[in-house]
Order: C-alpha cells, then sequence, then structure tokens
C-alpha cells in the first residue's frame, strides 16, 4: 500500500498520520520532546490541513502502537521552484541511535518524490554534533546558509542557548557522498561541544558562549565565502569539528 513502509530488521512501522487521534498524539508527542512550556508545538489542525494540501506527516510506531518519532514537513515554492520544507523531526530517547530518524526521513522523501519535488530543505542547530552527523554525513545533505536566532525564544528547555540554525538541502537522488579529508583542500576548521544539550543543563552559560563564538566564526567565514563541505564527529580527545572552505558563488 502507497505511504506504509513494513517492519524490516526493526519492528518499526512508518505510516501517515490520518486520524484525530494520530493528530493529537503526535502533539503530544512533542510537547514531550520539546517540553510543556514549548511554544512552537504544531496543533493537530495544521497537522490535518498540511497533510490534506502536499505535506507529509507521518509517525513510526513499535509493535505495541505506540509512537516512536515523527516527521512533518509542508510544500512550498523557492526561488519559483517546488520544495519540501522539512519542519519538525523528532524521535524518542529510548530510541534514537536505531535508524528510526532515518527511516522517517526516507518515507518523507519518498512520498515528497510522489508529487515530483525532488529538494528538500530543512534547518538544523549547528551545536548539535549528532545531528550534524545524522544530515551531513549519512544523507549527504548540504549547507545553504546560516540563520541567527531562526526560531527566536520558544519556551522549549532546549533552546536555552538560543535557536541558531543550518538550513540545508537535500535532493535524495542526487545527493553526494561526504566529501573524503583528502578532497578538501585549503581548510578552515570550527570546533562544537560534543554534547552540547548535556552541557546547557549543566553549565547554560558555557553552551550560550559556545554559541556565540560558533555563530561569530561561521558569519565571519560564510560572509567571505566560505561554505561547510565536511563535519569530523570528533574522538576521545578531539571535539566535533566542522570543515570550511572556499565555494564557488556567494555565501550567506
Amino acid at each position: 500500500m502507497r505511504g506504509t513502509v513494513p517492519p524490516m530488521e526493526s519492528p518499526v512501522l512508518i505510516r501517515p498520520l490520518t486520524s484525530h487521534d494520530d493528530f493529537k498524539e503526535c502533539v503530544e508527542f512533542q510537547r514531550t520532546i520539546w517540553g510543556l512550556d514549548y511554544g512552537d508545538v504544531v496543533p493537530a489542525s495544521i497537522l490535518k490541513v498540511s497533510a490534506r494540501v502536499g505535506g507529509v506527516v507521518a509517525g513510526a510506531f513499535d509493535t505495541e502502537g505506540a509512537m516512536m518519532g515523527f516527521v512533518y514537513g509542508l510544500a512550498g515554492l523557492r526561488d519559483g521552484k517546488p520544495i519540501h520544507w522539512s519542519h519538525m523531526l523528532a524521535v524518542a530517547p529510548s530510541h534514537r541511535n536505531g535508524g528510526v530518524g532515518r527511516r522517517l526521513k526516507e518515507f518523507q522523501a519518498r512520498e515528497v518524490a510522489i508529487q515530483g519535488i525532488r529538494t528538500m530543505l530543512w534547518t538544523f542547530d549547528p551545536l548539535v554534533a549528532r545531528n550534524a552527523h545524522f544530515n551531513l554525513n549519512r544523507l549527504g545533505a548540504r549547507v545553504e546558509e546560516y540563520v541567527e536566532q531562526m526560531y527566536g525564544e520558544t519556551g522549549s528547555a532546549l533552546h536555552t542557548f538560543g535557536t541558531d540554525r543550518f538550513v540545508v538541502r537535500w535532493e535524495p537522488e542526487t545527493a553526494p557522498a561526504p566529501q573524503s579529508e583528502t578532497e578538501l583542500g585549503e581548510e578552515e576548521l570550527v570546533s562544537i561541544p560534543g554534547d552540547v544539550e548535556s552541557l546547557a543543563a549543566r553549565d547554560p552559560a558555557a553552551a550560550r558562549r559556545w554559541r556565540t563564538t560558533s555563530r561569530d566564526a561561521f558569519s565571519r567565514l560564510m560572509s567571505h565565502g566560505y561554505g561547510v563541505v565536511g563535519f569530523r564527529p570528533g574522538s576521545p580527545g578531539k571535539e566535533p569539528t566542522y570543515v570550511l572552505r572556499k565555494v564557488a558563488g556567494p555565501a550567506t
């Protein structure tokens, strides 16, 4: 059946959200992930309307029918061309690092391709190393721009050190493999903490300093024509690091 990914190597069912109960569960899931004070929860009515006009609203469920994660995006235009903006993807902490996020994103890409859309855009926090590794290294997405305070103050405890974001572009059918270290040439490096969310919980001021330092570095380099071309996840004793180099055309 179109729109359903059956369980494969793991007991996960990916399917569209279609019922009132589905959408209500998704709203509660958002609050579980981002906190009860999160002010940017997408309500059930907007989830339902989005799904009816070309958006993708899908969930990952375990064998008991409990939601493990969800993805939400909507169609639009950018520079006069159709794109899909993937606004939210979240996986419950107990199910992370098991491929659920990737399967949700791949499901979304297939649904978008059915509509004839080949380009997807979304944002992620440059300071969250696991998301950088997933988006840039695993999926092969490419950074288009750096946006300061993309979402402003949201009320979420996860956003106490600001909501600066990278906007990335992903074209699943043509996404290149991540570049190897030998292909990078002259480069500039920007380091980030290994786990900024844990750091923010125990030392909020330190997390905010990382935000300010990295913002200054990305803004300076990208305004001088550098683009993000790689991400090194880090290792014991080494911080995760973005690799930037001069790119063709203007950088934002």
